[in-house]
C-alpha cells in the first residue's frame, strides 16, 4: 500500500502540469506560480508542496501548443521573437540575450519579451531609453549576482504590438561568469538563428 502513494502523487503533479499548461495557453496567464494554484484549486489537489517545476510546465506547455495551436502558435511565436530582435537590436551596446518563454518557445499572444543587459554604468541604460524617447517604468529587481543577492535596476517597456518587454541590467562581469547556456539565454545572433530556422 505504501508504494503507490508516491506513484499516485506524480500522476496527480503530471495532471497538475498539463491543466497548469492549458490555463496559461488558453486563458493566457503568465505567472506560473498563479496558473499552478489555480489548476490544484480546480483538481481539488490540496496538497501544494507537490506542485509541479515550472520545467515541467514548460514541457506540458510545449507538448499542448504542438497539439492544440500548431497553426497559431508558430506565428505568434515568430512576431514575439521578431519584436524582441528588433529591441536587441536597438539595445546592441549592452550586449542583450533574450531569456525566458519566447526563447524556450511556450510563450502565447500575452507572453512578455525578457532581456538581459549588461553595464556598470547604472544610468546608462535609463539614459539611452531617454535619449530614444522610449517611454518606460523603472524599478528594481532581485537576482543573485557572483553568488549573493543584489538589486539591479529593470525596466519595463510596452511595445507597439501591446506586448510587454522586461528588461534588467547586470554588471558587465555578469556577462562573463558562464552561467548563461544557448538553452536559457540567447544573443542577437541566436535569435536571427531562431528566426531563419
Amino acid at each position: 500500500m505504501g508504494k503507490s502513494h508516491p506513484q499516485r502523487r506524480d500522476l496527480m503533479r503530471e495532471q497538475l502540469a498539463h491543466h497548469t499548461a492549458r490555463l496559461i495557453a488558453e486563458d493566457g496567464i503568465t505567472d506560473f506560480a498563479f496558473a499552478k494554484r489555480k489548476a490544484a484549486r480546480q483538481l481539488g489537489a490540496t496538497d501544494t508542496q507537490h506542485l509541479p517545476s515550472n520545467q515541467e510546465i514548460e514541457e506540458a506547455l510545449h507538448s499542448y501548443r504542438t497539439l492544440y495551436q500548431q497553426n497559431s502558435h508558430p506565428n505568434i511565436l515568430y512576431q514575439l521573437r521578431e519584436e524582441a530582435l528588433a529591441a536587441m537590436r536597438l539595445l546592441q551596446p549592452f550586449h542583450p540575450y533574450l531569456t525566458g518563454s519566447v526563447l524556450s518557445g511556450t510563450a502565447g499572444e500575452r507572453s512578455d519579451i525578457n532581456l538581459i543587459l549588461f553595464s556598470d554604468d547604472a544610468k546608462a541604460v535609463l539614459l539611452f531609453l531617454l535619449k530614444h524617447n522610449l517611454e518606460f517604468e523603472d524599478g528594481e529587481w532581485h537576482t543573485r549576482v557572483g553568488g549573493h543577492e543584489e538589486s539591479v535596476p529593470s525596466y519595463t517597456l510596452t511595445g507597439e504590438s501591446g506586448t510587454q518587454l522586461h528588461i534588467i541590467v547586470l554588471p558587465e562581469n555578469a556577462r562573463h561568469s558562464g552561467s548563461r547556456h544557448p538553452e536559457t539565454h540567447a544573443d542577437i545572433a541566436a535569435v536571427e538563428a531562431l528566426l531563419v530556422g
